[in-house]
């Protein structure tokens, strides 16, 4: 069995959870992201699974020489199987909660019900890991909430109150979130393989199965682990395997983009500013940490307000023609201030657009307060993949400081835990000098 050193970084955020690993060169070869828990150990456990299986994925890149199409095809066909899993420990613990005392006379219907609801959401599984299917999150709460309601409400009736049926699936859900994955990639790689095939034959199927039984072979060896992120005080690490958020994404960012001189991150629960020297030293910060105000909670809970998938907030607000001043980015009033607006007639697009400017020009007030921004500049963050938050920011900096380079990165989310993971490299590299 052959065996592959790596270094992982966690970065456990308000909202998400991000892991990067690296091997032996400093490249990255697995990334994994998840839904952030109250049960930090899980969700940095899940997370971390999730960056080694993409890490095996890399090695079966590495072993093979293939369309990307394959890979991909195995890849996704591989989160089928996990997101089966994990519908079938749903459909266990439901039948557990509708099966107590508290339902009573009730319960065999309750059971019959969702049954019925379980078979339909595995039946809509197959159909978002379909070939060409555009799935609205790769994360399994919000692919199962959505069905799971949609069907529910079809089922529901005076003998079985929609309320109920959700109150069963509130209750199995944070059970099953919590439930650790281990070795996904070995244990289901197999049927991922036989359904990639059956979709997209290939000339020499007998190399993609040599591919991946070397991949499955190797031995994956963490020989340093930092953690990072809002959440870093509960991560299960000792002391020293801890970074603070401001080091890690100056590493991180200056890693992505060398020029990097300015970092702005926005994450789930606040801002950062960073500046950093041509090592991706940190020299000054600012950072608001008080509340969610203009941070990526807050866009949440305006997407909740609009009846809008978070992801649709950006594009919608790139519509407006005539922008809309907003006076505050308080989540507390937000609602109030939105539901105002919308009554007096004005345009859905033209008040986001408002809204992301509001946004940035509060980061750029903690840019001033950290030194200004430098060239090159990059932006980092859930956030950063707004494209109305990144035109916005561009039009600001444009007019306060003239033209820079703005970088933006589609896996910008991952800066802190690549930060962390560098650093665990640094300190293993220490340990043997």
């Amino acid at each position: 069995m052959s065996a592959m050193h790596v270094f992982v970084g966690i970065d456990l955020g308000s909202t998400t959870t991000k892991a990067v690993v690296l091997d032996t060169e400093g490249e990255v070869i697995g990334r994994g992201i998840t839904n952030s828990r109250s049960n930090y150990d899980v969700a940095a456990q899940i997370v971390r699974e999730e960056a080694f299986v993409r890490t095996r994925f890399t090695l079966v890149e590495r072993n093979l020489d293939a369309p990307d199409g394959a890979i991909a095809a195995l890849e996704r066909n591989l989160k089928l199987q996990q997101h089966l899993e994990l519908l079938a420990r749903l459909r266990e613990a439901m039948a557990m909660l509708a099966g107590g005392p508290k339902h009573g006379g009730h319960a065999s219907e309750l059971k019959r019900r969702l049954a019925g609801i379980s078979a339909e959401m595995e039946r809509l599984a197959l159909d978002h890991f379909a070939p060409g299917a555009n799935r609205k999150s790769d994360f399994f709460r919000d692919l199962a909430s959505a069905d799971y309601m949609h069907i529910a409400e079809g089922l529901a009736d005076k003998g079985m109150p929609f309320d109920v049926l959700c109150g069963v699936f509130d209750a199995a859900i944070l059970s099953v979130e919590c439930l650790p994955i281990e070795r996904a990639f070995e244990r289901h790689i197999d049927a991922a393989l036989e359904t990639t095939l059956a979709q997209e034959p290939l000339g020499n199927a007998a190399a993609l199965r040599a591919a991946v039984d070397a991949a499955r072979a190797t031995e994956i060896v963490e020989i340093s682990t930092v953690g990072t992120g809002y959440g870093r005080a509960r991560l299960p690490f000792p002391k020293e395997q801890i970074r603070s958020e401001i080091l890690c994404h100056g590493l991180g960012a200056h890693a992505m983009f060398p020029g990097t001189r300015t970092v702005l991150d926005i994450g789930g629960q606040d801002t950062k500013a960073i500046q950093v020297d041509g090592d991706g030293i940190v020299t000054s910060f600012q950072m608001n940490d008080r509340c969610a105000a203009g941070c990526g909670r807050y866009l949440g809970y305006i997407a909740d307000e609009m009846n809008l998938g978070l992801h649709e907030l950006g594009p919608l607000a790139q519509e407006s023609r005539t922008r809309v001043k907003i006076n505050s980015t308080c989540t507390v009033f937000a609602g109030a201030e939105l539901r105002e607006r919308l009554s007096l007639g004005q345009k859905r697009e033209d008040i986001l657009a408002g809204l992301h400017r509001a946004i940035i020009l509060r980061a750029m007030s903690l840019l001033a307060r950290s030194g200004g921004i430098s060239d090159q500049f990059t932006f980092t963050g859930g956030v950063a993949k707004n494209p109305a938050a990144v035109a916005a920011l561009r039009e600001l900096v444009q007019e306060n400081y003239g033209q820079r380079a703005l970088n933006t990165s589609s896996d910008s989310i991952y800066t802190g835990a690549l930060g962390a993971a560098l650093f665990a490299r640094r300190a293993a590299e220490r340990k043997a000098a």
